[in-house]
C-alpha cells in the first residue's frame, strides 16, 4: 500500500479510546517493519470467516491470516486440540524429548502428501522450510548452485530473501546475500517474458533455464530448482502444467533436485492437498507451512525417506519446531479437512467465485487477468487504457471500498497491481457470495462502466 504515509492504511472509522491507545502503544513499543502494513485493522476476536473489532465493527476476512487459517478463525475441533494439549506438555524440544503428537502428524501427514514424500523435518515458519529444503538440496547432492524464479516469495529470513524476488525491497541494504543463487523468469503468462501468447508460445520461456546452464552453471552444479507452483506474493500467478513438468524433466535427467515452496499452496489452498497433486507433478522436496496448524506457528521440510537418510542428525537443528502444541493443532486441522470433506467444498466455491470474477472481466477494463486454482484466486488490475500497464492505485482503492464496506482483502504482485482472493477453505455459500458482491461493488464505484476492452495479454492456464 502507500509506504510513503504508513498511517495511511488505517481505516477511518471511528474507534474507542482504548482501540487509540493500541495505536499509541504499538507505536511507541514495536518496530514499524512489524506493526504498519494493510489495512492494520484492530480486533478482539475472530471465529470462522468473520473477524470482530472492539468499536463493533464485523469483518469478513478473505485475507484468512495470510493463508494460514485455511479452517477459518478459531475452528471448535482445533481449539479443543490445543487446549487438550496445552495442558499436557508445552513444549519439547526434539530432540530432547519425544512426544506422541509429533509422530502422529508425522504419520498423518505422510497419508496425505504426494507419493514417496513421507519424512519430515518440522520447523515453525516459511522461510525456515524453504531455507530447510535449501540445506538439505545442497548437503545430499554436494552441490553450490540453486535456480529461483523472479517474482517468487520465499520469505525474508538471509537465505529465503536470496531467492526472494517478487519486490526489490525484500532485498534493499541488505546485499551481498547468500552466493551461489541464480533467478530466470517465471512462466507469468499474462505477463510473459518473451512477449509472447500460450497458443504459441512452446514454453518459449523455459529457454531461460537452458541459459543459465549455457553461462552460469553446468547442470552438474545445480543442487536444485525451486519453484512455487502458484506464484503467491509476485501475483497469484499458476505456472503452466507443462512448464512444471518439463522442469521436471530437466531436473530428473540432470539430477537436480526440484524443491516446490507449497508455503501458501498447500493444505488445500488449491483444491487439491499440495499444488503438486492438481499438476500430476511430484517434486523432490517440498517446503509446507501457513495452513498446516490452523495458524500456530509450524512448518515441514517433506522429502523422501532416502533423500532425508542422506541428511544426518546435526545436519540441521531447532528448538521449537514441530511444538506439540502446533503438532496437535495440525492434527486437528487435519480431522477437519477429512469431517468436513474441505477439498470439495474448494472446488466448487473456487469454481463459483472463478466464474463470477471472469464476469467482473468482462465488465470492466481495469481489471486484465483473473487467474489461480482452487480458493487461491489472483485478480490483476491495469489501465483501462491498454490493458497492460500495472494500476496499484486502483487496487489500493478498491480495498479501502471493501474494507469499508466489511471485507478484508490484501494486496500482491511486483508493483501492488494484483487483488488476492483468499477466503478460508470453510467458506459457506453465503459468506462467499456476500465477499463477491462487495468486491463487485467496489469496482464498480472505482472503476465505473467501462465500454469495452483493450486487447491486453492474455493468460494461460488461470485455472485447472
Amino acid at each position: 500500500m502507500n509506504e510513503t504515509n504508513p498511517n495511511s492504511a488505517r481505516i477511518d472509522a471511528p474507534v474507542d479510546a482504548r482501540v487509540s491507545d493500541w495505536f499509541a502503544r504499538a507505536e511507541r513499543t514495536i518496530s514499524a517493519s512489524l506493526v504498519r502494513d494493510w489495512p492494520n485493522v484492530p480486533i478482539v476476536r475472530a471465529r470462522g470467516s468473520y473477524a470482530y473489532g472492539p468499536d463493533g465493527r464485523v469483518y469478513l476476512d478473505f485475507c484468512s491470516g495470510m493463508a494460514a487459517c485455511n479452517t477459518g478463525h478459531c475452528h471448535p475441533r482445533v481449539v479443543a486440540a490445543v487446549r487438550e494439549q496445552a495442558e499436557k506438555l508445552l513444549h519439547g524440544p526434539m530432540g530432547v524429548l519425544l512426544y506422541e503428537p509429533i509422530v502422529a502428524l508425522a504419520e498423518q501427514l505422510g497419508k496425505v502428501t504426494p507419493p514417496g514424500l513421507d519424512q519430515f523435518f518440522f520447523l515453525n515458519s516459511g522461510s525456515e522450510a524453504v531455507e530447510g529444503a535449501v540445506k538439505l538440496a545442497r548437503y545430499v547432492t554436494s552441490r553450490p548452485v540453486v535456480i529461483g524464479f523472479l517474482g517468487g516469495f520465499h520469505g525474508r529470513t538471509f537465505g529465503a530473501a536470496t531467492l526472494t524476488t517478487s519486490k526489490a525491497k525484500y532485498r534493499r541494504r541488505y546485499e551481498p546475500l547468500v552466493g551461489g543463487v541464480y533467478h530466470v523468469p517465471y512462466p507469468y503468462c499474462f505477463r510473459c517474458p518473451c512477449g509472447l501468447t500460450p497458443d504459441g508460445c512452446r514454453l518459449k520461456c523455459f529457454d531461460f533455464v537452458q541459459e543459465v546452464f549455457e553461462h552460469l552453471a553446468e547442470p552438474s552444479e545445480v543442487a536444485a530448482f525451486l519453484i512455487e507452483p502458484v506464484m503467491g506474493e509476485g501475483g497469484y500467478v499458476p505456472a503452466p502444467a507443462e512448464y512444471l513438468q518439463r522442469l521436471r524433466q530437466v531436473s530428473s535427467e540432470h539430477g537436480i533436485l526440484l524443491i516446490f515452496d507449497e508455503v501458501q499452496t498447500g493444505f488445500g489452498r488449491t483444491g487439491a492437498m499440495f499444488a503438486a497433486q492438481s499438476y500430476g507433478v511430484t517434486p523432490d522436496v517440498m517446503a509446507i507451512a501457513k495452513g498446516i496448524a490452523s495458524g500456530l506457528p509450524l512448518s515441514a521440510v517433506v522429502a523422501s525417506r532416502e533423500l532425508m537418510s542422506r541428511w544426518p542428525a546435526g545436519a540441521h537443528g531447532t528448538t521449537f519446531g514441530g511444538n506439540p502444541v502446533s503438532c496437535a493443532a495440525a492434527l486437528g486441522t487435519l480431522e477437519v479437512f477429512r469431517e468436513e470433506r474441505v477439498l470439495e467444498n474448494v472446488r466448487r466455491q473456487g469454481a463459483r467465485a472463478f466464474e463470477f470474477l471472469l464476469g467482473l472481466k468482462r465488465r470492466y477494463a481495469v481489471i486484465g487477468d483473473v487467474r489461480g486454482r482452487g480458493l487461491m484466486l489472483g485478480i490483476e488490475m491495469v489501465q483501462a487504457a491498454d490493458g497492460v500497464t500495472p494500476a496499484p492505485e486502483t487496487v489500493e482503492a478498491v480495498l479501502r471500498r471493501c474494507l469499508e464496506l466489511g471485507l478484508i482483502l490484501y494486496p500482491c504482485g511486483s508493483h501492488g497491481q494484483c487483488i488476492r482472493f483468499i477466503p478460508p477453505l470453510t467458506v459457506s455459500d453465503d459468506e462467499l457470495d456476500k465477499g463477491l458482491n462487495i468486491l463487485a461493488r467496489a469496482v464498480e464505484e472505482v472503476a465505473g462502466e467501462e465500454p469495452g476492452r483493450p486487447g491486453g495479454r492474455q493468460g494461460r492456464d488461470r485455472e485447472a
